[in-house]
């Protein structure tokens, strides 16, 4: 939910202002939403209105959900971007007067060859039922579901391939007067089974609101924060992580950029067949254009050496700041619908990230 609020702001300013520096983090409990951090812009943006559509659009709109779109309170705490970071990220300013990386850190980008999507199995599971909890609810499909959800999968894999799926866990906030016995069987034939069919077997394990009930959701049961789910929205842990969340952040922030980078490195690399699984890691230093650090893992899986294919990685694709939002054109307002249901994965044009548009090139030149 915060992420969600923090890149519709995102959105909204960088459509009127693509240059728009944008550092906007996002907390929430019971009926109450802050908005707080850094936002230098040309452009004007009313921020509670920005807020209040989002959580309309995520679905808590009745008051008994613990949230309510009109009448939730929201607190603005939001100065410019610090100076001795702009010069740093501004081209023709700062020690090197190229646009530099806003702050030192590590990303990863992975890829494998498990799904047509090339992401892990169990990761792309999972954001299914949490797309088709929604799915089924805004339809009216199951009318007692409400809006906070999650879920998780477990799979077994032999040879490192994926082999069935051993458990399934669902969490779904659903209205009080519902059965749990109906629930249980609802969940797992219409958002289980259509999602996970040809993986489940008779020793497949349902978890379904295992509590017995979830009636109290949202920020009313839980606070919220954003940045807290960086794993759900890289690669369920199969990949490593460098520890940046993205939602709220402009395409300046290579937490953000590289980490679109290197899944778009991977993800080519393993559509070009020169791995099964890949891991691409960059490193920055903040105010500096060039990484300090590139590094290819492909867990044995490569069909040429790995030092072959990072000298692919340099020729073929810009890894400076601006050169990664200008090739990936990232100045743009689709940064909403990346907070739910993962980064990475997505068949969506916006996603330029997912493109494998360089595999072709990086096939002939290996010589495969």
């Amino acid at each position: 939910m915060c992420d969600k609020i923090a890149d519709a702001i995102l959105d909204e300013i960088i459509s009127k202002d693509p240059d728009a520096r944008v550092a906007c983090e996002v907390g929430t409990k019971n009926g109450g939403i802050m908005v707080f951090g850094e936002i230098t812009t040309k452009t004007y943006v009313d921020i509670p209105a920005v807020v209040r559509q989002a959580v309309k659009e995520i679905g808590y709109t009745k008051a008994d959900y613990g949230i309510e779109h009109e009448t939730c309170t929201v607190w603005t705490q939001i100065t410019e971007q610090s100076p001795n970071i702009s010069q740093g990220v501004s081209e023709g300013q700062g020690l090197y007067k190229e646009q530099g990386a806003g702050d030192q850190g590590m990303m990863f980008g992975f890829a494998c060859n498990e799904t047509p999507e090339l992401m892990p199995l169990p990761i792309m599971l999972a954001h299914q039922l949490t797309m088709r909890l929604a799915e089924i609810r805004r339809n009216n499909g199951l009318s007692w579901l409400r809006p906070d959800g999650k879920s998780q999968v477990t799979v077994e894999y032999n040879d490192e391939k994926p082999k069935r799926v051993d458990t399934v866990v669902i969490a779904c906030q659903h209205d009080p007067d519902v059965k749990y016995e109906e629930l249980r069987d609802s969940v797992i034939e219409h958002i289980v089974k259509p999602v996970c069919g040809r993986w489940l077997d008779k020793n497949t394990k349902y978890f379904i609101n295992s509590t017995g009930s979830f009636v109290r959701g949202g920020p009313y049961a839980d606070a919220g924060l954003t940045g807290r789910k960086i794993i759900v929205d890289t690669y369920g842990g199969m990949g490593r992580h460098g520890g940046g969340a993205f939602s709220g952040k402009d395409p300046s922030k290579v937490d953000r950029s590289a980490s679109y980078m290197t899944r778009h490195i991977a993800k080519n690399i393993v559509a070009a067949g020169l791995a099964d699984r890949c891991e691409v890691q960059v490193a920055y230093t903040i105010g500096y254009a060039d990484p300090v650090s590139v590094h290819v893992n492909c867990f044995g899986t490569n069909k040429i050496p790995e030092e072959k294919i990072e000298d692919l990685i340099r020729k073929h694709f810009p890894l400076k700041p601006a050169g990664i939002i200008s090739y990936l054109n990232l100045k743009r307002p689709i940064y909403k619908k990346t907070a739910a249901y993962g980064h990475f994965g997505r068949n969506d044009p916006d996603f330029t990230w997912e493109k494998t548009d360089k595999a072709e090139v990086l096939r002939k030149e290996a010589e495969l």
